[in-house]
C-alpha cells in the first residue's frame, strides 16, 4: 500500500484520474460476481479481461480466490493467458514479506491467494489457441490490458462477434487504444488488419485501476506542506486530467505547480 513520503522541496505526481474518483475497491467484489454471472451463468458466454500482468491480474485472481472460497464463485473455468502473469504470479507468491494486512491475514486461513481449482495458468502458445475452440462459459484473463497488444487480441479476434460474449475493461484505456474503443462503444475495430463488428457486450470496472483517483491522490499530497513545497510537476495525465488536479490542489493551497509539455525542461 501506499506510504506517506517525508518533507520534499520538488514533487512530481501522475495526474491520470485528476478529477475523477474510483468506485470503492470493497464494491469490487460483488459488481465482479455479478458480471461473472451474467456473462458466464445467464448468457453462457465467455468472460475476456484484458489486464496487465503484473498487479493487475494478481488483484482480479485474488478477488475470485475469496469468491470461491466463499462458495459464491460459478463453477466456470478461469484461465491466466500469459506467460508474463504467470510468472508474475510466482513471484509473487515468493514474497509475502511485501503484502499488505489484508492479505497477510487472508494468508492464515489460506496459503495459497493465487490459486483455487477451476484456475489455470497457461504458458504454451498452442494451449491458448485451444481455447478458442472451446464453446462452453470460461473466464479468460490475458494482457495487455488496452488489449492493445497480447494473447487478448487473439481472444478479441474470435470472440467479439458474438453477442453472447462480454469484454470487461478493468483498467486504463489510453486514447487510440483497442480498449479505449470498445469503452467508447465503436461498433466496428480493426484486429489483425481485419475489420471486426462489436457484438459481444462492453463492461468497465474502476476499482482495480493501479492509478489513484483524485481523492487518493491528495491523500498522498497532503503529507507535503504547501508553504515547504517549492515546486509541482503533474505528469502521466491527459491534459483535461492534469488541468482538473492543478485547480483543485490550487484550492488546497498548493502554488507552482506545473503541468509540463512535451520536451520542456526545468532547472532545480
Amino acid at each position: 500500500d501506499p506510504q506517506p513520503m517525508p518533507q520534499a522541496d520538488f514533487l512530481i505526481s501522475e495526474s491520470t484520474y485528476g478529477g475523477k474518483d474510483h468506485e470503492p475497491i470493497d464494491e469490487a467484489e460483488n459488481k465482479l460476481l455479478a458480471i461473472i454471472q451474467e456473462a458466464c451463468v445467464r448468457k453462457k458466454g465467455k468472460l475476456m479481461i484484458p489486464a496487465f500482468s503484473v498487479g493487475r491480474t494478481q488483484d482480479i485472481v485474488f478477488t475470485m480466490e475469496k469468491l470461491e472460497k466463499a462458495g459464491r464463485l460459478p463453477r466456470i473455468p478461469v484461465f491466466v493467458d500469459s506467460p508474463m502473469a504467470t510468472d508474475a504470479t510466482e513471484v509473487y507468491g515468493l514474497h509475502p514479506e511485501c503484502f499488505d494486512d489484508e492479505l497477510i491475514a487472508y494468508m492464515k486461513k489460506d496459503s495459497n491467494p493465487f490459486g483455487f481449482k477451476k484456475l489455470q495458468y497457461i504458458r504454451e502458445a498452442k494451449d491458448s489457441k485451444k481455447l478458442n475452440t472451446r464453446n462452453e462459459p470460461m473466464i479468460i484473463i490475458a494482457s495487455s490490458g488496452m488489449a492493445n497488444a497480447g494473447r487478448i487480441q487473439h481472444h478479441l479476434f474470435n470472440n467479439i462477434e458474438d453477442p453472447k460474449n462480454t469484454v470487461l475493461i478493468v483498467g486504463y484505456c489510453a486514447n487510440g487504444t483497442l480498449g479505449a474503443r470498445l469503452v467508447n462503444g465503436e461498433k466496428k475495430v480493426k484486429i489483425f488488419g481485419e475489420q471486426l463488428q462489436v457484438k459481444a457486450e462492453i463492461k468497465k470496472m474502476g476499482a482495480y485501476s493501479a492509478h489513484a483517483g483524485q481523492t487518493e491522490l491528495y491523500e498522498f499530497l497532503k503529507a507535503h506542506d504547501p508553504a515547504q513545497l517549492k515546486k509541482l510537476w503533474l505528469v502521466h495525465g491527459e491534459e483535461k486530467r492534469a488541468i482538473a488536479l492543478q485547480e483543485f490542489l490550487e484550492t488546497k493551497g498548493y502554488k507552482n505547480i506545473f503541468i509540463p509539455s512535451r520536451g520542456e525542461s526545468f532547472e532545480i
